[in-house]
C-alpha cells in the first residue's frame, strides 16, 4: 500500500480514498470544503451552499450532504441562518479531573445551569451500582454543561443526603462539586470506575443541549469512592460528539 510522506499521524490513511480510487462526489467535495474550513478562523462564515455549487460544479444537494458530515464532526456549526467554522473540539481528560478543570486548561470559561435538584429514597438499581442502602435518601442534580455560554453537554449526579446534606441550600449549582466535596467538605477522591460509550440523545436530551437528536453523543457512566473506599457519588455524563474528545495516559502493563 503506497503511504504518502505527508500523510498526517492520525489522518486516514491515504485521505479515506479507497486503492481503486473511486468515491462518492460528496466525499471528494466534504475534503475541499474541510481544506476551505481550515483556513476560516473560528467563528467565520462559510460561503452559502450555492456559492459552494458554483465553485465546486457540483449540485447543491452533494454540497449539503458534504456540510451535513462536516456539521456531524464538529469541524462546522450552525449560527443563525448560516455556517460557520467550529474551531478546536475540547479535550477532557479520562481521569478524576471535573469538568470545570478540564475547561479551564483550555482557556474556556466553564459554566452549568441547573436543570433540576431531587431528593428521594435510594431504590435497587442505584443501590447495586453504588453501594448504598436501598430507601435512604440520595440527591440527583442535573445540570446542562456550558463552555464560554456555549451548551456543551448534560450531567446527572446520584449522591448519598448523608455526605451532602445541605446540597440544596449551601452550593452553587454554577460551580464545580468536586471543589465543594473537597474545599468545604473535605472529601477527597480515592478512585472510580467509568465506561464510555456512544450514544444518540434521547428528545429530551437534545432540546436541553441544543443539538440534533440525530447527533452523536458521546457517554460516560462513572461509580466514584472517597479514599476510605465508601460510596461517593454516581455519574451520568453526556457530551456533545462534534465539540468534545477525550484523552488520557497509559502506563505500561501486560496486554493479551
Amino acid at each position: 500500500m503506497d503511504y504518502p510522506n505527508d500523510q498526517a499521524p492520525g489522518a486516514p490513511v491515504r485521505s479515506g480514498i479507497p486503492e481503486h480510487g473511486r468515491i462518492p462526489k460528496y466525499y471528494a467535495v466534504k475534503a475541499q470544503i474541510a481544506l476551505l474550513v481550515e483556513e476560516l478562523g473560528e467563528g467565520d462564515t462559510l460561503p452559502t451552499e450555492r456559492d459552494l455549487a458554483l465553485r465546486y460544479e457540483v449540485a447543491r444537494e452533494t454540497v449539503r450532504q458534504a456540510l451535513r458530515d462536516l456539521l456531524l464532526e464538529g469541524k462546522l456549526r450552525r449560527q443563525g441562518r448560516g455556517t460557520v467554522a467550529a474551531g478546536p473540539k475540547l479535550e477532557q481528560p479520562l481521569s478524576l479531573v471535573s469538568y470545570t478543570e478540564g475547561v479551564r486548561r483550555q482557556g474556556r470559561a466553564p459554566g452549568r445551569n441547573l436543570i433540576g435538584l431531587d431528593r428521594f429514597p435510594c431504590n435497587a438499581a442505584l443501590a447495586a451500582e453504588t453501594g448504598l442502602r436501598v430507601g435512604e435518601p440520595v440527591w440527583h442534580m442535573e445540570r446542562v454543561l456550558l463552555a464560554d455560554d456555549e451548551r456543551m453537554g448534560l450531567e446527572s449526579t446520584y449522591v448519598a443526603a448523608e455526605r451532602v446534606p445541605a446540597l440544596d441550600t449551601d452550593f452553587d449549582p454554577d460551580s464545580s462539586f468536586y471543589s465543594y466535596l473537597h474545599e468545604r467538605l473535605g472529601i477527597a477522591f480515592g478512585d472510580a470506575d467509568e465506561r464510555l460509550e456512544t450514544v444518540l440523545a434521547t428528545p429530551r436530551e437534545a432540546l436541553l443541549i441544543g443539538t440534533p437528536p440525530a447527533l452523536p453523543m458521546l457517554l460516560i457512566h462513572r461509580v466514584s469512592r472517597d479514599t476510605e473506599g465508601r460510596p461517593l457519588e454516581r455519574v451520568r455524563s453526556l457530551y456533545r460528539g462534534d465539540r468534545f474528545s477525550f484523552s488520557t495516559r497509559l502506563g505500561s502493563g501486560t496486554s493479551g
